[in-house]
């Protein structure tokens, strides 16, 4: 059975670079039929998609984070990262990391990994 979880540090300061790791087990993240995406939802708002990369390592972005998001991934140990530059403290948020079939993902389903907090502040 396909299993995400994120790990990473849950404080960051300003200006700095935020970085997670997804690790999937249960399933290969070069498997043809699937995206793997980073999706996060700040406190009181919505889920807000950032990006994907697919089984080749394709990368897609949200145009309100491209300039400052890179997703890359590590087939050997089948986990994928987020990078996110520059960080202010609205970028405080949950972070999930997803598969889906779709480059697109904001509706959650049982392919999701529990979220991890972080928090922009210095």
């Amino acid at each position: 059975q396909v299993q995400l979880q994120e790990s990473g540090p849950g404080l960051v300061k300003p200006s700095q670079t935020l970085s997670l790791t997804c690790t999937v087990s249960g399933g290969s993240i070069t498997s043809n039929d699937y995206y793997w995406s980073w999706i996060r939802q700040p406190p009181g708002k919505g889920l807000e998609w950032m990006g994907a990369i697919d089984s080749s390592g394709s990368t897609y972005y949200s145009p309100s984070l491209k300039s400052r998001t890179s997703i890359s991934r590590d087939t050997s140990k089948n986990q994928f990262t987020l990078r996110l530059n520059s960080v202010t403290t609205e970028d405080t948020a949950v972070y999930y990391c997803a598969r889906g079939r779709t480059p697109v993902i904001i509706a959650k389903d049982r392919y999701w990994g529990q979220g991890t907090q972080v928090t922009v502040s210095s």
